[in-house]
């Protein structure tokens, strides 16, 4: 079809064209007495062209050999102008075809259409094609191939249909399927399932029956569309008159582990593997270099009384209603439906040693039948690649649905089959191991690998740095991060892992090390990574010291670096990362910008629910109870109660040890109706806030009353809500306070933990009580080793040579021993080495102490301490502040 208003100058064309070859055909051609006048002189004839500018040939062949070399280089000018995506010039030279008289054949457009069909270019097909209409030119099974190819392909299903049907008309059943097939391959390039819909009808519609690549076009529709009932029935019409090739069922592999049914797919692949054994075809390589069987691919017949291919159970023959489309009926997982009676391998369990024996590993699987080993050793060594695609295939579903289990017996089959496994084959069983058992269990199997002279993958290596630093052996995590050889885009995950282990760990020096690589390697951040950024630079001074000027500049300077760095690199902030911006500033102390940041949160974060938008004023509350701000704290949460945005336990909670700043009792107590109201019980840490309320005003009863009540309520106390007494009452040198919870603690069989001991001991010490101090530290730093006597006494010869070691670098030998998450027992034995010092006598029966039986003794009583009284201050009954 040539363009609209445009007009060609054909007299000029044609002479380029003449002017082009005339060298060539004068060297072809001999003047003679009757010259031959060839179409293209006729053409200039006719078209005002001297006739002696035009070549003249001696013979009817010589004429016929320069039409023919004449018309492939207007073909290939056709061609290379298509490739400059000069259309205009492509369409001007294909429009001088119509201005000559020679007689032209399919032949002569079919380079134009080969390249069309490759391009693709559907219009400039549509327009050759309306040339060869007009010069009546027929049509052969290629050009019907360019065509649909090329219409397909550029998404022109609709035309593209017309032709088939064409086609479908005049040709036979079998000549017309490989068209049909090119036409699905389309449809399933682009998800089209309409022209799907249409094409299987017009197939039913004429009896055409099904090859192996009509199924394989169907499966990847299938695909496409997550219809898993579509495979099954796929499956069932081909095996039904099909023995599928080898290659054929790894595309069915492929497309059931994507699905996930593990079980269907494992099922395929011991088909395979007896296909293989069975069969001593040899596979061919086609010329895009991809593996075919050499077995004839005859199309199966389409009876009108077999069962129609059905991919949904309510398809119909309409293009509006989707025969393809993924229904709301969904199949369940059919493995039965691909069950044989082929041999089976027993699944045991893959030992670490196992990896590396691989000529005795058959007689550990188990396998009996030693044919199926023997044959696989002679065949072709492209079978033995599919199989091992195979198995990779489903060994890399094992790392997405974590199936440790399948995935050892895997690896088991390919080393009792001799399918040596390759680096993405080791790759996929690292990734399943380190899921299941543990990144230490995958080292081994790196080890192995590695005796073997295989080196890893680097996403191999990724995934273990990832392990190891979720289980925060940041050391280990960072040396497999550096033994990748080549970082890209796609380890930023690995790098975000070793990140978020710095943060856990409070090691901001190795996160600055890991953005130096980054940067090194131009490796550019996620929003991930600028999340963590804040959590990790946004403060300084916590949670050693409060925040002051000097580090306010510096989380300013900090923050507004991070910030560029994502304006620069095109990424707006997250819910996390301003949770984490906001949380930095009110850790140090910053509440102006804190607030400032909570109203830009609320700004530009639209689309946040309520409880996103809840959890950031719970943040706010916290900050500003931190900072004795209480006023505004009320505000704040004033403005959640007016917005009717939800509230938790943990709001709760900090707005009622707000009221401690008041002080209040009554407004921790209307707090605490809110809370039942809303239907949130307290918690143990709601009664810890509770206490620290009533003992701002020296209320010890009220605080020992609040201790029996949360034991009434079924609510187990934690140590830190003794300490919180502990710690008031040693400020106000309540002994008998301090005696009366210490004896608690011990009855409630609750450790101590190192404030425990500081808070008793300081008492004693202040008070000049030494000889009790010692004593009452050598029972609880008995009691927070072990409450159980028993324990204890399995490891009191070690602790003994540690408590009682004359060496110079005991203390640090005690330290470097239990530092790795055990510092309460490291305190403890550096405890009693001190006692042992000091003369006193070391004893591992706490309960024989003179000072524990003294306790004992007062709680048996059922005595509390006597609490010098106190006036109860006026503010108890000031008017709630909520």
């Amino acid at each position: 079809m040539i363009w609209a208003g445009h007009v060609v100058p054909s007299v000029l064309t044609v002479m380029f064209i003449s002017a082009s070859f005339r060298s060539r055909a004068a060297r072809r051609c001999t003047n003679s007495s009757a010259a031959f006048k060839s179409p293209l002189a006729q053409a200039n004839v006719a078209s005002g062209v001297h006739s002696e500018d035009a070549p003249t040939c001696s013979n009817e062949y010589d004429n016929f050999t320069w039409k023919n070399s004449l018309v492939r280089s207007v073909q290939a000018d056709i061609v290379n102008a298509l490739r400059r995506g000069d259309r205009q010039r492509a369409s001007m030279i294909l429009s001088n075809f119509q201005n000559t008289d020679w007689e032209l054949t399919k032949d002569d457009f079919s380079h134009i259409l080969e390249y069309c069909a490759e391009a693709p270019d559907p219009l400039f097909v549509m327009e050759t094609l309306e040339l060869m209409e007009e010069k009546t030119i027929g049509m052969s099974k290629g050009i019907y191939r360019y065509v649909i190819r090329a219409l397909s392909r550029g998404g022109y299903f609709k035309e593209a249909l017309h032709w088939l049907t064409l086609l479908g008309e005049k040709e036979s059943t079998h000549a017309t399927l490989p068209f049909f097939n090119i036409f699905l391959n389309s449809c399933g390039s682009s998800a089209n399932l309409k022209a799907a819909e249409c094409c299987l009808e017009t197939m039913e519609n004429y009896f055409l029956g099904k090859s192996e690549i009509t199924y394989c076009e169907l499966l990847k529709i299938a695909v496409l569309q997550e219809n898993l009932p579509a495979v099954y029935d796929i499956w069932k019409d081909c095996t039904r008159y099909y023995s599928p090739s080898i290659i054929m069922q790894r595309k069915f592999v492929r497309a059931l582990t994507t699905f996930g049914d593990l079980q269907s797919a494992y099922h395929i692949l011991q088909h395979m593997v007896a296909i293989a054994a069975q069969s001593s075809d040899h596979l061919r390589l086609s010329s895009k270099r991809r593996y075919q069987s050499p077995r004839l691919d005859i199309p199966v017949l389409a009876l009108s009384e077999s069962e129609d291919l059905k991919l949904l159970p309510d398809c119909n023959l309409q293009p509006s209603q989707g025969k393809l489309a993924t229904g709301e009926n969904s199949a369940d997982v059919q493995p039965e439906l691909f069950e044989e009676k082929t041999q089976s391998f027993e699944i045991v369990e893959l030992k670490a040693d196992v990896l590396s024996e691989g000529n005795n590993l058959a007689d550990k699987v188990g396998l009996e039948n030693g044919s199926v080993l023997d044959t696989l050793r002679i065949v072709g060594s492209a079978v033995r690649r599919i199989l091992r695609w195979s198995f990779n295939d489903l060994m890399h579903a094992c790392v997405q649905f974590n199936n440790c289990q399948l995935a050892e017996q895997l690896f088991l089959e390919m080393q009792k089959l001799r399918l040596r496994p390759s680096k993405f084959t080791y790759d996929g069983f690292v990734k399943t191991v380190i899921a299941s058992k543990g990144v230490a269990y995958a080292v081994k199997v790196i080890e192995v690998m590695e005796r073997k002279g295989i080196k890893p993958y680097n996403d191999t290596l990724a995934a273990l740095s990832e392990g190891f630093s979720k289980d925060l052996q940041l050391d280990l995590a960072e040396d497999f991060l550096e033994r990748i050889s080549e970082i890209r885009p796609k380890h930023i995950r690995a790098v975000n892992a070793l990140l978020s282990g710095c943060e856990i760990m409070n090691e901001p020096e190795r996160a600055v090390r890991i953005l130096a690589k980054m940067k090194h390697v131009n490796m550019k951040a996620t929003l991930r990574t600028y999340e963590l950024l804040f959590s990790l630079f946004g403060n300084i001074n916590v949670p050693y010291e409060d925040g002051n000027v000097l580090s306010h500049v510096e989380v300013s300077k900090r923050i507004s670096i991070i910030e560029m760095d994502m304006l620069n690199n095109e990424i707006q902030h997250s819910f996390v990362s301003m949770k984490n911006l906001i949380r930095a500033f009110g850790a140090e102390g910053m509440i102006e910008e804190m607030l400032r940041y909570l109203n830009v949160a609320e700004n530009i974060l639209w689309d946040i629910n309520p409880y996103q938008k809840s959890d950031l004023y719970s943040v706010v509350l916290h900050a500003l109870v931190q900072a004795k701000e209480s006023h505004k704290a009320i505000m704040i949460f004033k403005i959640m109660r007016s917005c009717g945005l939800p509230t938790n336990i943990s709001i709760y909670t900090t707005m009622i040890e707000c009221c401690k700043w008041l002080p209040c009792f009554k407004s921790a107590s209307a707090l605490l109706s809110l809370m039942l109201q809303d239907g949130f019980h307290p918690t143990v840490v709601t009664y810890t806030s509770l206490l620290k309320v009533a003992l701002t005003k020296d209320d010890f009863e009220g605080a020992l009353d609040l201790l029996d009540t949360c034991k009434t309520e079924g609510i187990e106390p934690d140590i830190k809500m003794f300490n919180a007494v502990l710690s008031h009452a040693y400020y106000k040198g309540q002994i008998h306070v301090i005696e009366y919870i210490v004896e608690c603690i011990h009855r409630e069989k609750i450790q101590p933990d190192p404030s425990t001991l500081w808070y008793t001991f300081c008492v004693y010490e202040e008070h000049e009580l030494y000889n009790t101090a010692i004593e009452a530290l050598q029972v609880l730093s008995m009691r927070m080793i072990s409450e159980d006597v028993s324990i204890r006494g399995d490891k009191i010869t070690a602790f003994e040579d540690l408590i009682l070691s004359e060496e110079p670098d005991a203390e640090l030998r005690i330290t470097r021993t239990f530092e790795a998450g055990e510092e309460f027992l490291a305190t403890a034995l550096l405890n009693l080495r001190w006692c042992a010092i000091m003369g006193a006598t070391l004893s591992w029966s706490p309960e024989e102490s003179l000072w524990a039986r003294r306790l004992a003794s007062s709680h048996d009583d059922n005595r509390r301490p006597l609490i010098s009284p106190s006036e109860v201050p006026q503010s108890w009954g000031r008017k709630s502040y909520f």
